[in-house]
């Protein structure tokens, strides 16, 4: 298989699971279900386009950061192998991760808070975008934010089309799809910390 494709098809699995859109939609309709189409519609407009906007400077500065704040990728991949692997790992046992969950007193705008930050963009989120990226040259890094792009239109959808969908997904399916992202999660994670290990032994060699 071609690596670019590759690569392609690897991070849309890992942001697929980890951004759950049939998941985060029942949290979308629970906060947004009393307002009007046209409300919602803003809502998920600026809630998907900060999500975006996040992932986008990660990816992009990932290196930078690395070198201003004297960083390794090694670090970075067993730091986000480990977030990725406790919020799979919540969602393997059909809980929402606690990673990605707002503060139960958090009254603000809810396309900031709890929709992009940090429920779409939280940091598991970002140590993927980040360690996709900075593992590779400007080809993985432009692939890296496109898939995500696409992820945010079939979220976007997904937020748009919320009553029609969770009409159709009972709670037991909702659950099945859950612990399912939640496996595909936790592999992802410990495949992350096994490769970051392993390059921390030879660079320390």
């Amino acid at each position: 298989m071609n690596p670019l494709l590759e690569h392609a098809l690897t991070v849309f699995m890992a942001f697929f699971a980890i951004m759950n859109p049939i998941a985060n939609t029942v949290v979308f309709a629970g906060l947004t279900g009393h307002k009007s189409k046209s409300e919602q519609l803003k809502v998920a407009k600026k809630a998907l386009l900060l999500t975006f906007l996040i992932i986008l400077v990660f990816s992009v500065l990932g290196k930078t950061l690395f070198h201003l704040f004297g960083i390794t990728l090694p670090a970075l991949r067993i730091t986000g192998g480990c977030l990725v692997f406790l919020v799979g790992y919540q969602m393997l046992h059909g809980e929402s991760s606690k990673l990605h969950s707002p503060k139960d007193n958090d009254d603000s705008d809810e396309a900031v808070s709890p929709l992009a930050v940090p429920l779409l963009a939280g940091p598991g989120t970002i140590a993927t975008a980040m360690n996709y990226s900075a593992a590779g040259g400007w080809q993985e890094i432009a692939i890296t934010v496109l898939v995500f792009l696409v992820l945010c239109f079939i979220t976007f959808f997904c937020f748009i089309f919320s009553s029609k969908i969770l009409s159709s997904v009972s709670q037991n399916g909702l659950s099945i799809v859950t612990r399912l992202m939640g496996l595909i999660l936790a592999v992802i994670g410990v495949q992350m910390l096994i490769t970051g290990i392993n390059a921390a032994i030879h660079f320390g060699s």
